[in-house]
């Protein structure tokens, strides 16, 4: 095998144990708030996807995320996830949103870095949610 794909290997599954202890540290808070399963399992689907999928493949670990929220939500996660929606951007970001926030809590980001993930979410949201629109406008057009 290639000795920079090992590496990347490595390096990848490093970050995926480091986010497994995240994602069930902060599903351990959301239900010490009181929320329910359900809800529980969405945000953490949610942020899986965002600090695995995305994150992780570009070897970049959680306290990188708060820079990479237009870039995901604004462009990848519309061409990407195929259950991709407005609704799912919405949720997406109130997920990453709350994940951040504990990361915060527990000293693991600065609370600089969520303010300005909390600011970037707020500006581009729009531009978010009218990108997904066009997108879903160009396939429904690309259908007939």
């Amino acid at each position: 095998m290639n000795d920079k794909l090992v590496e990347y290997e490595k390096k990848q599954n490093e970050i995926f144990n480091e986010n497994e202890t995240h994602l069930m540290n902060f599903a351990k808070s959301l239900e010490n708030k009181g929320l329910s399963q359900k809800t529980i399992k969405t945000h953490a689907a949610n942020v899986e996807f965002y600090i695995n999928d995305y994150l992780g493949c570009d070897l970049l670990d959680v306290t990188q995320g708060c820079y990479k929220i237009d870039s995901f939500l604004g462009d990848w996660f519309i061409r990407k996830a195929a259950w991709s929606s407005c609704a799912h951007i919405k949720s997406s970001a109130a997920s990453i949103k709350k994940f951040y926030a504990f990361l915060c809590e527990e000293n693991v980001i600065e609370q600089e870095f969520y303010d300005g993930l909390c600011r970037t979410i707020k500006e581009c949201m729009q531009d978010w949610l009218d990108e997904m629109t066009s997108y879903e406008d160009m396939m429904y057009k690309d259908c007939f």
